[in-house]
């Protein structure tokens, strides 16, 4: 399938009516992809966490996340979501998410886009967003879309597990600015 045609890939929004499939999705994504990165047990930690109905729900409604679904001839294959970090004009992405089977295909980088575009219309200067250490593959395509590291950090999430990760940073384009992607 070429990725290329504009009818084979949409990003669009979700909505509550989406939650449970962006969450199943998780599932999947995560028990396929993260088990050479972190163990069995921290899996199953955060998907519970995470993607509980009641967390999305509030990420949602009360902490202003906006989710995006990213669907190929129609197959929801991947998600991403973004929301206000504590100062101003800076928007972190909290998640970016794709089916492994759709790796290497310029899928993920292009919802990334799309996600940094969002955050410029909506007044952000600056995106960030965490990565775990050992997650080398995504690691990359955030430095080659410009991202830096800025920190490491070690956050721990409660049942015995902690979050290893860089905190990335970019600095983004004023809305009007040339270089500014809009998809």
């Amino acid at each position: 399938m070429k990725f290329d045609s504009p009818d084979a890939v949409e990003i669009l929004p979700a909505g509550e009516e989406h939650l449970e499939s962006l969450a199943s999705l998780a599932v999947v994504i995560w028990r396929q992809y993260y088990p050479s990165i972190i163990s069995w047990a921290q899996i199953d930690y955060m998907l519970a966490g995470m993607y509980a109905p009641e967390t999305l729900r509030a990420d949602l409604a009360h902490r202003e996340i906006r989710f995006f679904r990213l669907l190929v001839a129609g197959r929801f294959v991947g998600f991403a979501s973004l929301g206000p970090a504590s100062a101003a004009q800076v928007m972190k992405l909290h998640k970016l998410y794709l089916l492994p089977e759709f790796h290497g295909r310029g899928l993920g980088r292009r919802l990334l886009q799309y996600c940094e575009a969002e955050a410029c219309r909506l007044g952000a200067r600056r995106l960030l967003l965490c990565v775990n250490k050992r997650n080398l593959r995504a690691l990359q395509v955030y430095q080659q879309s410009g991202f830096i590291i800025a920190e490491s950090i070690t956050v721990n999430i409660g049942g015995g597990f902690v979050m290893d990760d860089f905190l990335m940073t970019k600095d983004l384009p004023t809305v009007g600015d040339p270089t500014l992607r809009c998809l």
